[in-house]
């Protein structure tokens, strides 16, 4: 398949193939894969994607993989699902996109939606959080795998290592704004980039990765620009028309039948107004989120956050789902005439449609442009520097995420701008460890594939969950 060209393809057919030559059928089976896998929080997300997708399937190179992921960092919104739409958009136009950013979502909808059911029922997940206790230990696996993959090709010289560090400190020691850092990193980065230095390229520096960089000319998206990914304003403004009117034609009857102090009115202006403000990732607006959930609106009980948060990290899909259950819960209380889980049902749709399609709106407005500027030299240097500090990123999720998974008890050490957070050894969840440790072994020594490292540490911590149960 990968010796068919796009411009060989008959205008019928290249509905059916993407750049590249990848049947859209194929992509469909992909993007469904990739989601049904996404767990562990972008982290684990994007390794996912980057195995699946530039090591296994090689559709796209490494460099414009991280390029596209570097965009969507700086975007609000989950970064992980942008880029799945970013990718799917550049494979099959923006029907690819549309197809890779739902599928993202679905199962993780599908999956907060079920539990939300038997919370509201029965007050608690128990026995459904049994079930995904050892996929968190073998998501922890992946993630570090993400970590140690993406940096090793990442992170070419010892300043790229240096910027690394430097944006790990800054967001895990000093709690200094993702948004800053990665201002900070771009503007050295482009200073960089214009001065010639060779450090500063994609590849600069003498740093061997591990296994071989899939460049873009040996992807079957190949180096080129694809026609439909070239800025075009006419179609830029009607794509954006289209997408502010799904967003928000539907907030405008809802205010307008049933009026601004509805439950169903303040849940989607709220969300669409977290939607526009969550730079940084979900943790970043989690807690005004709750605060305004529980004391403003009365939607949560004080400490439901938290089962939310636990059920967004123990499925597949992006962590900034909590919000669903929040919806969810707020018209359960707050039903009207209708059933209360019909209600909440509909709040759910309702709270992921505007919290997700304003992500759909900022790839297909910004990325024609940022495809424009891959090769200038001093935005890759910026880029390059981006990247690095991504890689410092990733870890402090890595390092967040395994606290929580293998210690039930963590407390934050405050003195001025410092905090540490800081694990009791007491709280160590010594099954977690050693489910951790496998799967590690199995990800690391012998390349076990990810479905099967999930199957089985899901399997293993159902079991553990039964036997410590009874």
């Amino acid at each position: 398949m990968s010796e068919i060209t796009n411009s060989a393809l008959p205008d019928t057919a290249r509905q059916d193939y993407g750049h590249g030559g990848i049947p859209f059928g194929e992509a469909v089976r992909v993007w469904a894969r990739i989601a049904a896998l996404s767990f562990g929080g972008p982290a684990g997300q994007i390794a996912v994607m980057h195995r699946i997708l530039v090591d296994e399937k090689r559709w796209i190179g490494e460099h414009r993989f991280l390029h596209a992921l570097n965009y969507c960092m700086l975007l609000p919104g989950p970064e992980a699902q942008q880029l799945a739409v970013y990718i799917g958009w550049l494979l099959h136009r923006t029907a690819g996109g549309l197809v890779a950013g739902t599928l993202f979502v679905l199962p993780g909808f599908l999956a907060i939606l079920g539990l939300s059911y038997i919370y509201a029922a029965f007050g608690n997940v128990s026995i459904v959080e049994g079930l995904f206790f050892g996929l968190k230990a073998a998501v922890l696996a992946v993630v570090v795998h993400a970590v140690f993959r993406i940096g090793s090709r990442a992170l070419k010289n010892y300043l790229m290592v240096g910027i690394a560090a430097a944006a790990f400190i800054g967001i895990f020691f000093f709690r200094v704004p993702f948004p800053l850092i990665i201002l900070a990193a771009g503007i050295c980065g482009y200073i960089g980039g214009r001065s010639g230095s060779p450090l500063f390229r994609i590849g600069g520096g003498h740093k061997a990765g591990s296994g071989a960089i899939l460049r873009d000319e040996d992807s079957l998206l190949g180096e080129e620009t694809p026609a439909h990914a070239r800025p075009n304003l006419s179609w830029s403004l009607r794509i954006s028309a289209v997408f502010f009117a799904i967003w928000l034609v539907p907030l405008m009857l809802l205010t307008a039948f049933l009026g601004i102090d509805n439950v169903f009115t303040q849940i989607g202006l709220f969300f669409s107004q977290m939607a526009v403000v969550t730079f940084g990732g979900a943790y970043a607006v989690l807690a005004y989120v709750a605060q305004e959930a529980v004391q403003h609106y009365g939607w949560l009980k004080p400490g439901e956050m938290l089962d939310g948060l636990g059920m967004a990290e123990t499925t597949p899909g992006p962590l900034i789902m909590v919000v669903q259950f929040v919806g969810f819960m707020g018209a359960f209380r707050d039903p009207g005439s209708l059933n209360p889980m019909t209600a909440a049902t509909l709040a759910a749709i309702l709270t992921t449609w505007v919290t997700f399609v304003p992500c759909f709106l900022w790839i297909f407005l910004g990325a024609p442009f940022i495809e424009r500027l891959r090769n200038n030299v001093a935005l890759t240097g910026a880029m390059s520097a981006i990247t690095a500090a991504v890689v410092g990123v990733i870890l402090n999720l890595a390092v967040w995420f395994g606290l929580h998974t293998l210690f039930s008890e963590v407390v934050t050490w405050r003195l001025g701008w410092f905090a540490l957070d800081v694990p009791d050894p007491a709280s160590l969840v010594l099954p977690s460890l050693v489910l951790t440790a496998a799967a590690a072994i199995a990800i690391f020594r012998y390349q076990a594939s990810i479905i099967a490292t999930l199957l089985a540490c899901a399997v293993a911590g159902l079991v553990w969950s039964l036997i410590a149960g009874a």
